[in-house]
C-alpha cells in the first residue's frame, strides 16, 4: 500500500478527451487523431514503442509515464543555461491512486552517444514507498547536464530521470494541476 503524500508529475496534456488520461495503445483506438499527435514523439525511435516493461507484461505504449521528481528543480537547471522557458503545466497525482501491482519504477539511463542503451530489467524496479523516496529527488548528473546544455541543443527534462510507468488510466478528476 502506498501512503498518501508522495507526489507524481505528469506534464499536462492539451486536448484531452475523455475523462481518463489514456496510454498511447489505448489512444489508438479511441482517439486516432490524439494519437498520431502524440505518437510524432518517437519518430526516429519506433522501436522503443514496441519495448517490452517486463515487470507490467506489456509494451512501452500501454503504459502512462508519471515521475517521482518535481520537475521544478529539472526546469530550474535548464533555466540556468541560458534557456529562457516560460512557465509549464503539470499535473500532480497522488501516488496512493495507483494500484501497485500495475506500476513500477523504471530507472531511466544517459543514452552514451544518443543511442539508448539496451533493455535491463534490474532497471524496473517495485513500485513500493521507500522506492519511490529513493528516487524522489532529481539526480545530480541530470541537474548539471542541464545546467550546462548547450545554445540550440533539444531540452530533454526526462532523459536520465527515475519514472513511474502505470499500467492503466488515471480518471482526470484525480490529477492537480501545478507550474513549474
Amino acid at each position: 500500500m502506498i501512503p498518501e503524500g508522495l507526489t507524481l508529475y505528469h506534464r499536462a496534456v492539451r486536448d484531452v478527451r475523455g475523462d481518463h488520461l489514456l496510454p498511447l495503445s489505448t489512444l489508438r483506438e479511441r482517439y486516432p487523431d490524439v494519437y498520431a499527435r502524440e505518437a510524432a514523439k518517437y519518430v526516429g525511435r519506433e522501436a522503443l514503442m514496441q519495448e517490452r516493461v517486463g515487470r507490467l507484461d506489456c509494451r512501452w505504449t500501454d503504459v502512462l509515464f508519471f515521475s517521482p521528481v518535481n520537475p521544478g528543480p529539472l526546469l530550474d537547471a535548464a533555466r540556468q543555461s541560458g534557456r529562457v522557458i516560460p512557465p509549464i503545466r503539470y499535473w500532480t497525482l497522488d501516488a496512493a491512486q495507483l494500484d501497485p501491482a500495475r506500476a513500477c519504477i523504471y530507472l531511466a539511463r544517459p543514452w552514451p552517444g544518443g543511442v539508448k542503451p539496451a533493455p535491463d530489467p534490474a532497471d524496473e524496479l517495485p513500485f513500493t514507498p521507500q522506492t519511490l523516496r529513493e528516487h524522489s529527488a532529481a539526480p545530480a548528473a541530470t541537474l548539471a547536464r542541464l545546467r550546462a546544455l548547450p545554445d540550440g541543443a533539444p531540452l530533454i527534462l526526462w532523459l536520465d530521470v527515475p519514472h513511474v510507468l502505470y499500467r492503466g488510466e488515471v480518471p482526470l478528476g484525480a490529477l492537480g494541476e501545478v507550474r513549474c
